[in-house]
């Protein structure tokens, strides 16, 4: 880890407990802050993680804190938003409650002197993103949303379930939208070097009656599948969004889909959505132009002018 490095997770629920954890247990940073309006709920997980440090062989300083530790952050990390309305499967339900909550979170980060990188967790992410952009100020590369990038680590597990493999040997990309309007950019999804289609049609007795369409919903429905059970998913998000960080912190250059500020790419400018994405060091380092078949390409435009829509109610929050 790099000297002086500091991570500040704002909203230590379920998602910013996990990942807190998951950051910790991989030793990204030197500091770690956990800042919420519950500030007896972020010393007891700060003082909790701390004792788990002993058993970890790493030195990292865990505290719970305030808007002024984010001054000299490197990430800041946002989890907080409103609770997900009852029996809702719409992640744009909880956007008018949850601008507020973002809002004041920026606004005050901001105030900090804080000139590093937004990592947004908050839902509808995408949305969420762009807000935190215009809120914020920084330049595009600075503010990321964890996007589509548990989307795609979902696909992966149900690819490598369906022929028995490591989901890491699946490379297949969901882009756009993090819900309902995502594509998979199957023309360039790939297993061991093979094309899906080929793959599809090759092991059509373990393929079955599975089509893309299927496949697509599993993975639009997967985050649902855990919500309605146990009612938060954690675990995922927390490991993507930490590998994400890392990627940060490490100045790693991987490639991740996440949501970014599209610059033009493919038609589209000024919309968060997800698309693969270098991060490094300075953030959202560069988009990766990928080859789209007509029709993802055409999902894709109309992913984004569907979060594109929501952006007029983004003006005048209180």
């Amino acid at each position: 880890m790099f000297k002086n490095s500091k991570v500040v997770i704002c909203g230590v629920g379920n998602v910013g407990a996990t990942t807190a954890y998951t950051i910790v247990n991989q030793g990204l940073c030197e500091q770690l802050v956990l800042i919420d309006v519950r500030k007896d709920k972020a010393y007891a997980e700060a003082l909790d993680m701390s004792h788990a440090i002993h058993f970890m062989n790493r030195n990292m300083h865990v505290w719970s804190g305030d808007y002024s530790d984010c001054s000299d952050a490197d990430v800041v990390i946002i989890t907080a938003s409103a609770p997900m309305p009852k029996d809702s499967h719409d992640r744009l339900e909880m956007l008018r409650p949850s601008l507020h909550i973002v809002k004041d979170i920026v606004q005050s980060v901001m105030a900090s002197g804080f000139s590093g990188i937004f990592v947004v967790i908050s839902n509808p992410v995408d949305i969420m993103s762009y807000f935190t952009w215009k809120v914020s100020g920084l330049p595009r590369n600075q503010v990321i949303g964890s996007g589509t990038n548990l989307d795609s680590a979902r696909l992966a597990y149900e690819l490598g379930s369906m022929y028995d493999l490591d989901s890491k040997s699946v490379q297949a990309y969901v882009l756009g939208e993090h819900g309902d309007s995502e594509v998979i950019s199957w023309g360039t999804a790939i297993i061991g070097g093979k094309n899906i289609d080929n793959v599809l049609v090759d092991n059509a007795d373990r393929t079955k009656d599975m089509t893309k369409e299927a496949l697509r919903r599993q993975t639009v429905e997967a985050g649902w599948e855990i919500f309605n059970r146990k009612g938060n998913t954690s675990y995922g998000i927390a490991a993507s969004v930490t590998a994400i960080v890392k990627s940060i912190m490490f100045n790693e250059n991987a490639i991740y889909p996440v949501s970014v500020c599209m610059n033009g790419e493919y038609g589209i400018k000024d919309v968060f959505i997800s698309m693969p994405t270098i991060i490094d060091s300075n953030g959202a380092r560069e988009i990766v132009g990928i080859h789209l078949k007509d029709d993802e390409l055409a999902a894709l435009k109309k992913s984004a002018e569907l979060m594109k829509a929501f952006y007029p109610q983004l003006d005048n929050v209180d």
